[in-house]
């Protein structure tokens, strides 16, 4: 028998996954915009829709992801202080990550017909560049690392 815990999150995997067929249903088949923004560019009428969904997904996200991080350091922290400080290696190591990725950014304005937004500017290119450079770094570590511990695992 499943456990309270288990049984909210799969309920709330299950609505949340609900949902998302929905609005990505409305997304592919709900028509096109009849007056979209860029001439001559279908685009779909519930792209709103899709995009503000993305951001509450990830805004929880990140929130539920802060909130447990700091619950397990406290934890720690209680019962192994030593430890708790030597797991905030990893967070030190995202922000060297971060900061490099950072000045590598590119701030020259991009060329978008169609948009006359303000968010063309330097420095929400810096902050796309970052989080992309980030990415790759991130994902180019992992596959090192699954590798590496592969290769170790063999040779033990």
């Amino acid at each position: 028998m499943k456990i309270k815990i288990q049984k909210i999150s799969s309920s709330v995997l299950y609505v949340i996954l609900a949902i998302t067929l929905v609005i990505v249903g409305l997304f592919f088949l709900g028509g096109e915009d009849l007056n979209p923004i860029v001439p001559d560019m279908s685009q779909p009428v519930y792209t709103d829709s899709l995009i503000y969904w993305v951001y509450a997904l990830l805004s929880a996200t990140i929130v539920i992801t802060l909130v447990a991080a700091i619950y397990q350091f406290a934890m720690n922290f209680i019962h192994s202080p030593k430890d708790a400080i030597k797991s905030l290696f990893g967070i030190v190591i995202l922000m060297g990550v971060l900061i490099v990725s950072w000045s590598i950014g590119d701030a020259q304005p991009l060329s978008m017909p169609g948009y006359s937004g303000a968010d063309n500017v330097a420095f929400w290119l810096k902050i796309t560049d970052m989080f992309l450079y980030t990415i790759y770094i991130m994902m180019a570590l992992l596959i090192l690392l699954i590798f590496g511990f592969g290769v170790a695992k063999k040779l033990k």
